[in-house]
């Protein structure tokens, strides 16, 4: 008796304690749903959560697999999910369905997603206890999406930006070339196969596994495509239809109109590397995506590609049901400072011979001309080379691979006005006073070895600045540099912006007084002040230095982007209005009177400095010896041009590089 009322007791207390228990609500459990949905666990939401019914009509193929493949391929970020609270003095009954309104966000690949959908959770009695479930379809991830129904995502491609010049002339345009290929069935000749893999530098394999495609192999007569190459290969186009079988047409393509002479600044696009496509995935590139490799097509990548557009559907038999959309944005249309026709003529007066040329507009800064001579052909590198094409062009001698404008060389006499400018503001230099000089050398009495060299001995005594700088004598200036004293020299080529970053959207190597940007002896001293020893210039900084000039003290800071503020000081007060004119007045007189009469042209008053830069390693006693011409025409100064070339020694030294600056003035002004 006493056993059957403890059990008794037991089952009373238990009724009772389970009353006392707090019941789980469908709004309990729908928000812990939520909560691993906001997680994306889909396999716990799959297992714990589901009702019988859903799991028996959808497999984990259809709710889990589904759902991640979607998220990954679609780029699903930030997904949100909240649902709308019952009122507080819902009362719930198990036999009823519990109904809630879900909302939904998320960030897509084609832009934002959001929609509301009504969930339903249903009471079920389970081994362990009873609870509620959720009743799900496909509709939670799209709306009105079903089983079965395929989602896709279309790509709409954004159209590249294009290059022009300052007079709207096209630098980088989508254009088009030609697309080579065969027709099969006319094209069997295996002599034939070997020739035209010969001239497209593939190999006769590639061809076959073009060949080979099945949609090749159901169709002998249609065009296969094999590679492509731009409109003026004309050469090659010729060639290829001298086989039977082949033919060539039209297809999209990049186009560089001035090819060679602004393949150093422009650059070229190409089809994007593995490892470029690792680090840029996540902004959308794809395997597929062609990507600016060098240039201004790599610097303003950003800018030129676009974006493409996307649209995500679900796919039903009837119909398409777009779930999100982004219009394609076209990459922009950017407009450089550049004149592509002086440019073209600078390029083609250096006759492919070694150099670099930079012009810019004293008024303003803008850079006018910026190339490195010999150039390549942009296209060769956008449709792709052969590796033996690419070692021809690695091993040529003049190097056209290598960018010149981008590096910084001894400036030789060129820097002399500037040595001027300083010692005149510093009132160290008489530019009216003159310097008894004999003979080739000079130095000073505890210089031991060392001595400063003059190559026209024969200037008339005595040497006055107009002379020093018409016979670019060397040892006139090493003297002014001695007499106005190291700090002073080296402060005023400060000023100048030696040893400065140049402020310019392309990485240019900074012009430098000496590798630590100090003077450190007296025979260094004297090097530095015509152009020699340590010293180092950039040539396009070398042209904006002359602007002080013709501006009265003022230079401006270098742009190359028609959008940026013209005439931005960049330095200010180098040099008096009444120092810069006796300097324009002797510039001159060094094409008149002096060694560039390849410059002294007879319609055009040039005005300038010859430049010859001895480099030599330690121990030679001579080297390479690059010539400099920097000019301006001192009757109308639109621009101020500075070119380099390279081993003139057997070239009639910096003379040589006056006339192909005196060519280029001769061809723009015609």
């Amino acid at each position: 008796m006493k056993k059957i009322i403890i059990v008794l007791f037991i089952l009373a207390m238990a009724l009772f304690l389970s009353g006392c228990q707090e019941q789980v609500t469908p709004e309990d459990r729908l928000a812990e749903y939520i909560e691993h949905w906001n997680n994306l666990e889909f396999g716990e939401m799959y297992e714990i959560y589901l009702n019988e019914g859903t799991k028996a009509a959808y497999g984990t193929d259809e709710f889990i697999d589904r759902q991640q493949k979607l998220h990954e391929d679609l780029g699903i970020e930030n997904l949100e999910v909240t649902f709308t609270e019952a009122p507080e003095d819902t009362e719930w009954e198990q036999e009823q369905p519990a109904d809630f309104p879900v909302q939904v966000s998320m960030d897509t690949l084609a832009g934002p997603v959001e929609f509301e959908e009504t969930m339903t959770l249903l009471y079920e009695e389970t081994e362990e206890a009873g609870n509620w479930f959720v009743e799900w379809t496909p509709s939670f991830i799209f709306p009105q999406l079903e089983a079965g129904d395929p989602v896709r995502i279309n790509r709409q491609a954004a159209a590249r930006g294009e290059l022009y010049d300052r007079n709207d002339q096209p630098l980088a345009v989508n254009g088009n070339g030609r697309s080579i290929g065969v027709v099969p069935e006319k094209f069997t000749d295996a002599a034939d196969k070997e020739q035209l893999a010969e001239l497209l530098g593939m190999s006769v394999e590639e061809i076959d596994r073009q060949l080979e495609q099945d949609w090749v192999q159901n169709n002998l007569s249609q065009f296969v495509p094999l590679s492509k190459t731009s409109n003026d290969n004309t050469e090659l186009l010729e060639q290829v239809l001298e086989i039977p079988g082949t033919m060539h047409q039209e297809t999209a393509m990049r186009e560089y109109p001035y090819g060679e002479a602004l393949s150093h600044l422009i650059g070229y696009i190409g089809p994007i590397t593995a490892e470029q496509l690792s680090e840029l995935q996540e902004q959308g590139y794809t395997e597929n995506d062609m990507i600016g490799r060098q240039g201004l097509e790599r610097q303003l990548e950003d800018r030129l590609r676009g974006e493409d557009g996307m649209r995500i559907y679900i796919d039903k038999e009837q119909e398409q049901i777009t779930v999100a959309e982004k219009q394609a944005v076209d990459g922009e249309k950017i407009q450089l400072t550049i004149d592509a026709e002086l440019q073209q003529i600078a390029y083609e007066s250096m006759d492919g011979e070694a150099g670099t040329s930079a012009a810019v507009d004293p008024e303003t800064g803008e850079t006018l001309v910026l190339l490195s001579s010999p150039g390549f052909n942009p296209s060769e590198f956008m449709l792709g080379m052969s590796g033996e094409r690419y070692e021809e062009l690695k091993e040529d001698p003049l190097m056209p691979l290598y960018n010149r404008f981008a590096q910084s060389y001894a400036p030789g006499s060129t820097i002399k006005p500037v040595t001027a400018a300083i010692g005149l503001e510093a009132g160290t230099l008489d530019p009216s006073e003159g310097l008894t000089i004999e003979g080739e050398t000079w130095q000073k009495d505890d210089w031991g070895g060392y001595e400063v060299t003059r190559v026209h001995p024969e200037a008339p005594n005595p040497i006055d600045l107009n002379k020093a700088l018409v016979y670019s004598d060397n040892i006139y200036f090493a003297r002014q540099a001695l007499e106005m004293g190291r700090s002073t020299l080296v402060e005023g080529l400060e000023n100048f912006a030696f040893g400065e970053e140049i402020p310019y959207p392309l990485a240019l190597q900074s012009s430098q007084i000496s590798n630590d940007g100090n003077i450190s002896s007296e025979g260094q001293q004297a090097d530095t002040s015509f152009g020699q020893g340590q010293m180092l210039a950039n040539i396009l900084h070398m042209a904006s230095v002359y602007q002080p000039f013709l501006t009265d003290g003022v230079m401006h800071e270098p742009t190359l982007l028609l959008e940026e503020e013209d005439a931005q000081v960049w330095k200010d007060g180098l040099v008096s209005a009444e120092n810069a004119e006796i300097l324009r007045t002797d510039l001159r007189n060094v094409v008149v009177d002096g060694f560039a009469q390849e410059a002294n042209l007879e319609n055009i008053p040039l005005a300038g400095k010859t430049g010859t830069a001895e480099l030599k390693a330690a121990g030679e006693e001579s080297g390479q010896e690059n010539g400099f011409f920097i000019a301006y025409d001192s009757a109308n100064p639109e621009f101020i041009i500075a070119m380099m070339i390279e081993d003139v020694g057997d070239n009639d030294g910096s003379a040589y590089v006056a006339g192909m600056v005196g060519e280029t003035f001769e061809q723009f002004y015609q």
